[in-house]
């Protein structure tokens, strides 16, 4: 979008009269606001200073659901290219900045899901700030499964496997552009929040995490305020390091379906569904390579452990979320089969051969 196009708010006049006018000044932008304002930051138009200090004055703000609906909005409709597969896959949209110290679950938890009748798409970009952690693509290049893939490729990739990588820099240029100016931050920005809604594959269904349930709330409200991402059911859970790896313990769940109007929230104990694992037994000192080989062995049960139990949940959650099964017990089940069969070594093997 050339400068002609934009509007009447450029960023450093937005930080003035709106977002950066002062604590007890500021204010929320509107839609339009919020659109031209992202319009603006994709086409690089905004200086880094600018750039700066409205990503800042907006983290002490605090981005509404139609502010970050908005943002949603030009990110698909000016960044991402969306491919989508056959099947109707689940979307884990997963933080990108990923995890630091325990292993990351939600690779063998996919492939399980897959291999149970479960199609399961993910997606990352590589060492996002703040954490720049470790995140899907880094598991999956350690188990040697190809992540530099164009959006179709990705999108065949579910059909032939049911797992399927979207890699962002591939399927969301736009974002995944920022990222030198986000590392210069020093801290999350909204673009944290918005990248893992970017669904690649137009899933009917998004799973993702919290630390806190007003985040799942304000992540239901932003899909509802979406107006190019139609999704008709969210499951979130408190994750471990902010992944969509389920915490252990008294964790809480939320889950949302279109056309009603409250999130509803219940809490399990993971010890309940034999999973009684703990945070500190799932730390590892590698957490991508050490994660590629317990994905590896859990998938190949050669595993009885607390990584075994751990993959296993998760991998019920995400066949509890498309609603093939009507509760977890079920899904545990279903994935625990999918193992004991053989199944879910034979879906790493073709994502493998992929």
């Amino acid at each position: 979008m050339s400068g002609t196009d934009y509007g009447e708010w450029p960023l450093k006049r937005l930080l003035s009269e709106v977002v950066g006018s002062g604590q007890r000044s500021a204010e929320d932008m509107t839609r339009a606001q919020a659109r031209e304002a992202f319009q603006r930051i994709l086409g690089g138009e905004p200086d880094p200073t600018t750039l700066g200090a409205f990503w800042l004055a907006n983290r002490w703000k605090r981005n509404t659901p139609e502010e970050l609906g908005a943002f949603v909005d030009v990110m698909r409709e000016e960044s991402v290219e969306t491919a989508e597969p056959d099947a109707d896959p689940v979307d884990c949209g997963a933080n990108y900045d990923g995890k630091t110290d325990s292993a990351l679950l939600a690779v063998g938890a996919g492939v399980a899901a897959a291999a149970a009748g479960t199609p399961v798409v993910v997606h990352s970009s590589d060492r996002v700030p703040a954490s720049k952690g470790t995140a899907y693509k880094h598991v999956l290049d350690e188990l040697g499964v190809e992540t530099d893939l164009d959006p179709q490729e990705s999108a065949d990739m579910v059909d032939e496997t049911g797992f399927g990588f979207y890699y962002q820099p591939n399927f969301n240029p736009g974002v995944a552009d920022l990222l030198d100016r986000r590392e210069q931050m020093g801290v999350r920005t909204f673009v944290n929040t918005v990248e893992p809604l970017a669904n690649p594959a137009n899933a009917d269904v998004h799973l993702g995490s919290f630390y806190h349930l007003a985040f799942a709330k304000k992540v239901v409200d932003t899909f509802r305020e979406s107006e190019e991402n139609d999704v008709s059911r969210v499951i979130m859970f408190q994750g471990m390091e902010g992944y969509d790896d389920i915490r252990p313990g008294s964790t809480t769940v939320a889950e949302w379906n279109a056309g009603t109007e409250e999130l509803d929230d219940f809490e399990i104990q993971t010890g309940e569904y034999g999973t009684d694992f703990s945070d500190e037994s799932l730390e590892v000192a590698d957490v991508a390579a050490d994660s590629a080989t317990i994905t590896e062995e859990v998938l190949a049960g050669e595993r009885e452990d607390d990584f075994a139990d751990a993959i296993a949940l998760n991998g019920a959650f995400r066949l509890y979320a498309r609603e093939d099964v009507d509760d977890l017990d079920e899904g545990l089940a279903a994935v625990r089969d999918a193992i004991d069969s053989g199944a879910a070594e034979e879906v790493l093997h073709d994502l493998r051969a992929f």
